[in-house]
């Protein structure tokens, strides 16, 4: 049931040069330190002598896989060594008293909003990063059209009707004034560009155009983005989210300046910006556990950030998504058996 997805590969490396690089990889993942020829042959049982690894670091380097801060410094791995290592790994398996402890929680669970909160809990528990669960319904609905009016006292009515005759009206407070020509433009421009996507194809789209636009953006492209985190494009089955862990990003470093880290940490207490970082990096690929790294699409501040996650489709007819947000010198393996470990437990008992 259960495989792995990564990021396409751009190269492929030899069987030593792979071998050399993952060598570097696990070192920088342990000390957070530059790498050196010494320590990658101290690590082998080869013989292969410090010369012969510098050239391979040397040609590594040219590739694109290493950088070296400094000219007498080790090699640091780039994102795309990150990406390329991850590719050799298996997922290890959680302590056998842990899984007995998550286990017998989850069977306890008497909802599916407890059920996604022990998730995120026990992945923040085992990982020591950042846990996120999430269940929503299938974001199969497909667009019919939206109206908006303009209320009293700066409040907006939504309406959403799709196309199997479900109609939700919900009033949110935008935050500005907004009159209702600007609303009759900002429902003209989703009805034109939407009607007939599915309500996710729908919300990931009109992200990802709002991103391209947002240098330009005007009062219009403006108060439409409040309206979509006000759930402008959401059925009436609101998705469960929780995150546990994010002080453990503060421990790592970032180089973040304190005002970008206060930034990344408020992006992740808002529901709305969680969804799309999961639906952007997790793909509907039921059972397939995905590796994910450098998220700076996603938010500026998460650039040197890796997401590892699995999509999972409940016998409810709900969708899940399980996932560990950290840095990129994480303990791949562990953080990949914890995922698994917990998707098969929510699987079973959701």
């Amino acid at each position: 049931m259960f495989q792995y997805n990564f990021m396409p590969l751009e190269d492929t490396l030899s069987g030593r040069t792979q071998e050399i690089l993952n060598s570097i990889v696990r070192a920088y993942i342990e000390t957070g330190e530059p790498v050196g020829s010494r320590t990658v042959s101290k690590r082998r049982s080869d013989g292969l002598s410090p010369a012969s690894i510098r050239n391979a670091m040397a040609d590594l380097a040219d590739e694109g896989y290493l950088s070296q801060p400094h000219t007498s410094a080790g090699r640091l791995p780039t994102e795309k060594a990150f990406r390329c290592y991850v590719r050799s790994l298996v997922a290890g398996r959680i302590p056998t008293a842990a899984a007995q402890r998550v286990r017998a929680e989850f069977s306890e669970a008497e909802s599916m909003e407890a059920l996604v909160h022990r998730s995120s809990h026990f992945l923040t528990e085992l990982t020591h990063n950042v846990g996120i669960a999430a269940a929503m319904p299938s974001g199969g609905q497909v667009l019919d059209q939206i109206e908006l009016l303009a209320l009293t006292d700066g409040r907006v009515l939504m309406i959403l009707v799709t196309r199997d005759r479900m109609v939700r009206n919900r009033v949110v407070m935008l935050g500005e004034p907004v009159t209702q020509d600007e609303l009759v433009n900002i429902r003209n421009y989703v009805n034109r560009n939407f009607s007939g996507w599915t309500l996710r194809e729908a919300r990931l789209e009109l992200v990802r155009r709002m991103e391209m636009e947002r240098a330009a953006y005007d009062a219009v492209m403006r108060k439409l983005s409040a309206l979509y985190q006000k759930g402008l494009l959401e059925s009436d089955k609101v998705a469960e989210v929780h995150l546990e862990g994010a002080s453990n990003l503060v421990g790592i470093d970032l180089h973040l300046t304190r005002e970008k880290m206060r930034d990344l940490l408020r992006a992740l207490e808002e529901k709305q910006r969680l969804m799309e970082l999961l639906d952007r990096f997790l793909e509907e690929m039921p059972g397939g556990v995905q590796v994910r790294v450098g998220l700076e699409a996603a938010h500026p501040a998460m650039k040197e950030l890796a997401l590892i996650g699995i999509t999972l489709a409940l016998p409810s007819g709900l969708t899940a998504k399980i996932a560990v947000l950290g840095p990129m010198r994480m303990q791949y393996e562990k953080v990949m058996g914890a995922v698994l470990h917990i998707g098969r437990e929510f699987v079973d008992v959701g």
